[in-house]
């Protein structure tokens, strides 16, 4: 096989919503890749006594994701770190355009995704139903994500691809939400790292565990569509559900890609 190496790479400043792509990204110990899923759609229980910003850690369920409202990845959201702007467009249609570091902001984007949630349908597995969402987070911790112990994911292309060849069909690496994409391994190797020590650029990690999928693998980042049973695929083909790993930064660095990865 070629050289392990970093294929892409990806943030996702609010949880539930679209991947951005990154040709860089700085790891820290504790923080994973700072500013990834450091806000998130907190479905809104009562009054909230506390800041909206400083809402700690909480399981996935009490939030807004894809798994449960698969037309959350239809929309193309993009955030600037830089200003504190998201911006929200669906077919190049500009739906939204808010600054997350404003009270005024922070409300428009709970009331744009509350009522957007209110046009579409969720999935018949879902716990919550219409309602009302909070912004929470800071948009520089990274805070929520699924795993209380912040960590990193990273997946195989070759894995994705050998999906692709199962399927039939072209499987878009963003339906598993990696923060990293590496090429130069064989399909599934990946688990094999699992209690490893690997160099990631010019930070070290830990491979901790695979990871379990939930239906969100099924949605069209794209379209917003669940329009292939993936989840199915695993459990037929696998008789798991398990694609890709999670691990945590033990020494601070920056990946950019291309970066080789060393065991």
């Amino acid at each position: 096989m070629d050289e392990i190496s970093v294929q892409q790479l990806f943030k996702y400043p609010f949880k539930g919503l679209s991947a951005q792509k990154c040709d860089r990204v700085d790891l820290q110990v504790n923080r994973g890749i700072p500013g990834d899923r450091a806000f998130a759609l907190m479905y809104k229980q009562g009054e909230i006594d506390t800041d909206s910003q400083s809402i700690p850690w909480l399981k996935k369920e009490h939030f807004a994701m894809q798994n449960d409202w698969s037309g959350l990845a239809g929309l193309d959201c993009n955030y600037d770190a830089d200003t504190g702007t998201l911006r929200v467009q669906r077919q190049d249609v500009e739906l939204l355009v808010a600054d997350t570091k404003t009270t005024r902001g922070r409300d428009l984007i709970s009331a744009f995704f509350t009522g957007y949630l209110a046009g579409i349908d969720p999935s018949p597995s879902a716990k919550r139903k219409r309602t009302a969402l909070i912004l929470v987070g800071d948009g520089e911790q990274t805070r929520y994500p699924d795993r209380e112990a912040v960590h990193i994911s990273l997946v195989s292309q070759a894995t994705i691809n050998h999906l692709s060849q199962i399927t039939g069909q072209n499987i878009d690496v963003r339906r598993f939400r990696p923060n990293i994409v590496i090429k130069g391994v064989e399909p599934w190797s990946e688990f094999d790292w699992v209690g490893q020590e690997m160099q990631l650029g010019t930070a070290r990690i830990e491979i901790t565990a695979p990871i379990g999928r939930c239906l969100n693998i099924d949605v069209n980042p794209e379209t917003g569509k669940r329009d292939i049973n993936l989840l199915s695929v695993l459990k037929k083909q696998f008789q798991h559900t398990q694609t890709g790993v999670v691990a945590k930064v033990i020494s601070d660095g920056r990946v950019v890609i291309g970066d080789s990865i060393i065991k």
